[in-house]
């Protein structure tokens, strides 16, 4: 279950998906805030300073979560946040990622394919979780 408030951006622009995240989430104790864009998402981030981040690839540009898990990691006051990055690239685009193979152009604690089942989300964000530093 979720400890003490925990804080989780979602940065996605598909407002079924943060609805349906948002709804998983909160229902364990998690706060949910969320933001539609990249750039919308890195100043929530660098405000709030969250507890860990879901990320979505596709946004405006097909790449732009890729360039947002870049700025967090490289930025010192965000690099130790934890980034989940769940995304339909593949299913849209036929690449597959992976951190383990990939570690070096996809900086992200955790990558994962759409659609994903809620226990699946809430097992993944309880493993990232402790890794906030």
């Amino acid at each position: 279950m979720a400890s003490a408030k925990k804080n989780i951006l979602v940065i996605d622009d598909d407002p079924d998906v943060v609805e349906a995240l948002r709804t998983i989430l909160e229902s364990v104790g998690y706060v949910v805030d969320s933001a539609s864009d990249g750039d919308s998402g890195l100043a929530k981030m660098r405000a709030k300073k969250p507890d860990m981040v879901i990320l979505d690839v596709m946004m405006r540009k097909e790449t732009e979560g890729f360039h947002v898990s870049y700025v967090i990691k490289n930025d010192p006051t965000l690099a130790k946040i934890p980034i989940l990055m769940l995304t339909a690239i593949g299913e849209k685009t036929g690449m597959k990622f992976s951190p383990d193979k990939d570690g070096a152009y996809l900086p992200v604690e955790a990558f994962v394919e759409k659609p994903i089942e809620p226990k699946d989300l809430l097992a993944r964000v309880e493993k990232l979780l402790p890794l906030r530093g």
